[in-house]
């Protein structure tokens, strides 16, 4: 009865959750009944798609966390920091243990969450603020204009960060402040309570838990506030942690500073779940809860040396939540390998726009020629709908990750390719000393590592994290803190070939400039 059910809303015979339900409560009892005459009663008393008027399909929300890393959630296994929202939504639904940004950068990677493409083909390499100046190539058609083609009103609040807008067009662009999710929640009003019969894709993304407001100049070891102010935000209680209490991961050092900048960031993580609540309180009251799919990630890893602008797990593997009212799976988790470049072809299945061959509609194939602006005809990623409702679905054992850049002084070419086993590096420009973000380089935690005269970064040297082999080659499984290089290694000579063939094949498929560089250099 389950998958008749199922399969009639599917085929948008059936849009009330209340009855779909109410069904599924009395089965015991229905079971017993002559179920082909029910089922055809129930279908008989529906209108056909043709006399249909309302579009039903389901509303996407979108939320993008700034900076937030994997394990700090309840429902990821962190049982200090308090996620309950994050942590509802998880038990409302299906999350990934490993899903993976591409490019551990802010605009970088968000460019690559909203087209579908690898930056190096999109254009947007680093950063595209001030002097950064990236900005995403003109000719690619981004998932808000794919939205809004297909029928959707298209809406984005909080941080922004990729360019030009006319790319990146939404319908409406609300005011709220990214520092205060709650403040973001009740902005969103006017959209979640409008009458329009047409769905709506919401673009939600807070500022928090990304580094800023100062430091904590009363603290000895002067953390750095994560957005915490002492007068607090509007609408959001403070949740204060012991910096003594924090959840170290091992691949930061054990020291007081350390402690205090993650005392600072959880908090930050604190009000990015208030305002998670509020929102889901709003979709409620609207009646909106019951056809939106939510996703939650977050752009790329803690603001740490050693997560953030790096291609090691700790920079790459974050959160990713969806909630999907059309599935049966709920509290559920999944070990696919996903990762941001499936993000756009996910929306779009969700919204019944996406092609069959995984083409970007409204595009024609070209062939790609070195010195011509490469023009993909195709999304790079691939939707993991399909997963949402089988967790064990198959294809989904391997992800690619593309950085360039960061801040446009941070030139440093990397590129991988992790299965559920193995993880290579490829530092392109080795040559080069490991260039750090002007916030990660200014950090107590950093500061405080180079003076504690030890040598030592967490399970890292110093020196190692800063001058890098050309390649890097981990067994994830043996080694999760990636410091074995075994790229040396005679016993693993086989594996590190076949992940260079890999790369190979995915620079070439995905149109990568730097491909060169394995000729040039």
């Amino acid at each position: 009865l389950q998958s008749v059910i199922r399969s009639l809303y599917l085929n948008r015979r059936v849009t009330s959750y209340s009855c779909l339900n109410i069904i599924l409560l009395h089965y015991e009892i229905m079971k017993q009944l002559i179920l082909p005459s029910l089922i055809l009663t129930l279908i008989s008393c529906v209108p056909s798609n043709r006399e249909r008027t309302t579009d039903v399909r389901p509303n996407i929300l979108l939320i993008v966390s700034d900076d937030h890393g994997m394990g700090d959630a309840g429902c990821y296994g962190n049982p200090v920091i308090q996620t309950p929202n994050i942590d509802y939504l998880a038990s409302q639904g299906l999350r990934f243990n490993n899903a993976f940004c591409t490019s551990a950068s802010c605009s970088a990677s968000r460019s690559v969450i909203l087209t579908g493409l690898y930056n190096h083909a999109n254009g947007q390499f680093g950063h595209q603020h001030s002097f950064h100046h990236f900005k995403t190539f003109d000719h690619i058609k981004s998932l808000p204009l794919l939205l809004a083609e297909g029928g959707y009103k298209t809406a984005r609040i909080g941080k922004f960060h990729v360019g030009p807008d006319e790319i990146y067009t939404f319908d409406l662009v609300l005011d709220g402040n990214c520092r205060n999710p709650v403040e973001m929640a009740d902005a969103c009003k006017p959209l979640l309570s409008s009458k329009e019969q047409s769905p709506f894709f919401l673009y939600f993304c807070t500022c928090d838990p990304h580094r800023g407001e100062g430091k904590v100049k009363s603290d000895p070891y002067q953390p750095d506030r994560f957005g915490n102010r002492e007068a607090g935000w509007p609408g959001i209680v403070p949740v204060h942690y012991d910096p003594e209490e924090v959840i170290l991961p091992d691949y930061l050092p054990d020291l007081p500073a350390t402690r205090a900048e993650l005392a600072q960031y959880y908090e930050s993580v604190s009000r990015v779940d208030q305002g998670l609540g509020h929102l889901i309180e709003l979709l409620k009251e609207y009646n909106r809860w019951e056809n939106t799919v939510i996703i939650y990630i977050s752009d790329n890893g803690i603001a740490f040396p050693g997560a953030k602008t790096n291609l090691y797990d700790p920079g790459m593997k974050l959160p990713c939540i969806v909630y999907d009212p059309s599935s049966f799976i709920q509290n559920a988790e999944t070990n696919a390998l996903v990762c941001w470049a499936d993000i756009t072809p996910t929306i779009l299945d969700y919204a019944g726009i996406l092609t069959e061959d995984n083409s970007i509609p409204g595009t024609t194939p070209v062939e790609w020629k070195l010195l011509e602006i490469p023009r993909p005809s195709e999304f790079h990623g691939k939707s993991f709908k399909e997963v949402v409702h089988n967790p064990d679905a198959d294809g989904f054992d391997e992800i690619y990750a593309s950085h360039t850049f960061h801040e446009i002084t941070m030139y440093y070419p990397m590129r991988a390719v992790r299965t559920h086993k193995f993880k290579l590096i490829w530092n392109i420009a080795n040559g080069l000393d490991y260039p750090h973000a002007s916030d990660l380089w200014e950090s107590a935690t950093w500061q405080a590592a180079l003076n504690s005269e030890s040598g030592s970064y967490a399970k890292r040297s110093i020196m190692s994290y800063s001058h890098r082999s050309r390649f890097e080659l981990y067994n994830i499984q043996e080694d999760p803190m990636e410091v074995h290089n075994l790229a040396d290694d005679p016993e693993y000579a086989n594996v590190l070939e076949e992940l260079k063939i890999k790369l190979k094949n995915f620079q070439e498929k995905t149109m990568d400039p730097w491909i060169v560089k394995w000729e040039h250099e």
